[in-house]
């Protein structure tokens, strides 16, 4: 299929130009495997660690690798009460480093979220020195409409799914625009720029990665 990683390549480097423009640092990669090594090359010994729910860092083998490092990691996995998450949601914005991904990216380097709690977009906008996120060439879309309509009808419904939420996208496969009390879809952010240059970098791989 290499009319596809071309294909997908070059939209990737499109991004990343546009990216560049609105002074996020972009990267792009090839596999999983170039994607945990750009990841763990720009986080130096010593900092201090903290990240969203994502299965695109999971799947890098991101997390694990950081546990066999020289870093000071706050992981919400390993919290034992509600008053623990909050603490490690709250360190978060004083962490060297914060690390995600995004439910969509356009080509013109504007990048999209839904939140539930809001913990993950709102370290994305302030707080942490920096802001590592990894995403899968699956999610870039054509503009900021489409990238909306990917989040609501496809990440959305699929992450309500494995959340094991009681909301209607998790009947009918789509959004319904809920006011459930299990919705994931609290908060929609668009990082459209940043005023800090290259405090957020963006590792675009050329794989399916995440929802």
């Amino acid at each position: 299929m290499i009319q596809k990683e071309i294909y997908n390549e070059l939209n990737a480097k499109k991004v990343i130009e546009n990216l560049e423009k609105r002074n996020i640092q972009g990267f792009f990669v090839k596999t999983k495997e170039d994607a945990l090594k750009k990841s763990l090359e720009l986080i130096p010994n010593k900092s201090s660690i903290c990240w969203g729910g994502s299965q695109s860092i999971l799947q890098i083998g991101l997390i694990d690798a950081l546990y066999k490092g020289d870093y000071t990691i706050f992981d919400r996995a390993k919290a034992t009460c509600q008053e623990e998450i909050d603490y490690i949601y709250r360190k978060a914005f004083t962490s060297d480093f914060y690390l995600a991904s995004a439910n969509a990216i356009t080509l013109d380097g504007k990048i999209v979220n839904i939140d539930g709690t809001g913990n993950r977009v709102a370290a994305m906008i302030y707080g942490p020195k920096n802001v590592i996120l990894v995403i899968g060439v699956n999610k870039i879309c054509t503009d900021e409409l489409s990238a909306i309509n990917r989040v609501k009808n496809y990440a959305s419904p699929i992450n309500a799914i494995r959340l094991n939420k009681k909301t209607p996208c998790t009947i009918k496969g789509s959004c319904y625009d809920c006011l459930s009390n299990d919705t994931i879809c609290c908060v929609t952010t668009v990082n459209r720029y940043s005023k800090e240059k290259n405090r957020i970098k963006v590792i675009l791989v050329g794989e399916e990665l995440g929802y």
